[in-house]
């Protein structure tokens, strides 16, 4: 079987899962549908909103199916009728075993690590925020635990030391999409044999939990490195974040400045004009660009010109 006659449904959501998408119809790959989340109400109106991928299904007219709950017979029943080959996953929902195992050629989920390290929802911004200097991209065939199925390809990518995971994120999604490319046409040929993830050889799993609250909130007590990684790991979404004269302070980009502190952390040091900074444990940081509650995003140099410390 070559690429343009295998049957496939593409799953998926975000802005990341639309060149995994596209990459496939460039290659000729036959789309009968796309499966993503319902339409959901946002913005100040509250207005349904359509999720990335549906927006490039619809203006490419494919078949589009917005399933609530992915168990529904209604649902099942219009999969067994466009008859895939193949399923692709980049950036859905867990799947449960009744639609995974489906294809005769199985699922294959895209995955923005280097699996087995990294298995989660957040691997891009656990990778970064670790202060990881390399990455990559990971193809695999979905099993029931998550992230845990047979490696098929992977592709390694550096980690530049100011980079943020927003960065990261934009070069990854293209990386993915030519990866899943090169996957799916192996696949098809035959000429690919899964392997197991633990023979990989990558040492103890690092593991990629949801970002909570808790986890944007920084310790001013930590390393200042470690400090600047929590910053670009969660930048642009949600923001690492602070507390300035009661407010909150979202910092985007910062920059280090190794040295003997003699503040308590936290400490807060400006010149008023062109700069402020946080003592950590052993040094300062820097922001570059930030947004106080209430406030536009904006470089700190803006923001000192408007703003008076106590």
């Amino acid at each position: 079987m070559n690429l343009t006659q295998l049957r496939i449904v593409f799953m998926g959501t975000p802005d990341f899962a639309v060149s995994s998408l596209d990459a496939l119809m460039a290659a000729g790959c036959t789309i009968v549908g796309v499966v993503t989340a319902p339409d959901k109400p946002a913005g100040r109106g509250m207005q349904l909103q359509q999720s990335a991928v549906k927006k490039y299904a619809v203006d490419k007219g494919l078949t589009v199916l917005q399933p609530e709950k992915l168990k529904n017979p209604d649902f099942i029943a219009e999969l067994d009728r466009l008859r895939p080959d193949l399923q692709v996953v980049v950036a859905f929902r867990m799947l449960p075993e009744i639609v995974w195992s489906k294809p005769p050629l199985g699922t294959v989920n895209v995955h923005g690590s280097l699996l087995p390290q990294y298995r989660g929802a957040a691997p891009i911004n656990w990778a970064v925020i670790n202060g990881e200097t390399e990455t990559g991209v990971t193809t695999f065939k979905l099993q029931h635990a998550i992230d845990t199925g047979d490696i098929l390809l992977q592709e390694r990518m550096p980690i530049a030391p100011d980079e943020t995971a927003g960065e990261l994120h934009d070069r990854m999604k293209e990386t993915g999409a030519q990866l899943l490319v090169k996957t799916v046409t192996a696949l098809a040929e035959g000429s690919l044999t899964p392997r197991p993830q633990a023979s990989a050889g990558a040492g103890e799993p690092k593991h990629a939990p949801k970002l909570f609250t808790d986890t944007c909130r920084i310790d001013w007590t930590a390393s200042v490195a470690s400090i600047h990684n929590l910053v670009r790991g969660l930048s642009p979404f949600p923001g690492a974040f602070s507390n300035l004269h009661g407010k909150t302070l979202k910092i985007y980009r910062s920059r280090t400045e190794p040295a003997v502190v003699a503040e308590q952390p936290g400490a807060v040091l400006t010149d008023g004009r062109t700069f402020f900074k946080f003592a950590c444990a052993d040094g300062y940081l820097h922001p570059l660009e930030i947004q106080l509650e209430g406030k536009k995003r904006m470089a700190a140099t803006d923001f000192l010109r408007g703003y008076r410390f106590e």
